[in-house]
């Protein structure tokens, strides 16, 4: 029986469709969330947010009066699941990405002279704000999360290796220093870091965990 590791601990649910194929399972949180005190403005135009991390963090703040209460005019983010969590907590969303890079693009073109405040954790891709920079749109950052690594040394081999964020990837390889494993990762920025400790390496059809999870049982099962 194939075992996998997955440097995030799942849900019941996406547990088991690994379990339901026959694959073994070993989880863990390769990196550690914490939210941060923050002030933002009570009445914000445009917001952006690439990570459900940001968003959780932005309505657990108790700078807003009311968790539910819409303070945003229009949310901008990264992310089908990210979208959700906006949608569940009552903000428009206007522009959904898969990609920073491709919300990035999207903010040029259509909302060149608009200002937005970036919610984002410490450790953050800097493909928005650069971009916005570089075409002289005004933004504001504003650091709602702080992510750590959290190193686990592990004394065997899997078979594959899931990840969900660059850092997880980094938190991995730090302790161990294994043979050319296979990674199967959410996505391209992941993939880029992991191909600097692996060649083997897989991304996701989507950025979600389910995606993940979906490309490592067809891989496995390939072999």
């Amino acid at each position: 029986m194939p075992t996998v590791l997955s440097t995030k601990k799942l849900k019941e649910n996406q547990r088991s469709l690994l379990l339901n194929k026959a694959i073994s399972l070993v989880e863990y949180n390769a990196i550690k969330i914490e939210f941060l005190p923050f002030e933002a403005p009570s009445n914000i135009e445009n917001a952006l947010f690439t990570s459900q991390n940001a968003v959780n963090s932005f309505f657990d703040n108790e700078c807003h009066p009311q968790r539910n209460q819409r303070v945003i005019g229009n949310c901008f983010c990264v992310g089908k699941k990210t979208k959700s969590l906006l949608e569940e907590n009552g903000q428009n969303v206007v522009k959904t990405t898969e990609y920073a890079s491709e919300l990035a693009d999207y903010l040029v073109k259509a909302h060149k002279n608009d200002p937005f405040f970036f919610f984002c954790g410490n450790i953050r891709s800097d493909e928005i704000p650069s971009k916005l920079r570089e075409n002289n749109i005004a933004f504001e950052e504003i650091e709602v999360y702080k992510t750590t690594l959290n190193p686990k040394k592990f004394e065997r081999q899997f078979d594959a290796i899931l990840f969900y964020s660059p850092s997880g990837v980094k938190s991995f390889f730090s302790e161990n220093k294994t043979n050319n494993p296979k990674a199967i990762c959410i996505g391209y920025t992941t993939a880029s870091e992991a191909k600097k400790y692996t060649e083997n390496v897989v991304v996701a059809n989507t950025t979600t965990v389910e995606s993940v999870i979906a490309k490592a049982v067809k891989t496995l099962k390939s072999y």
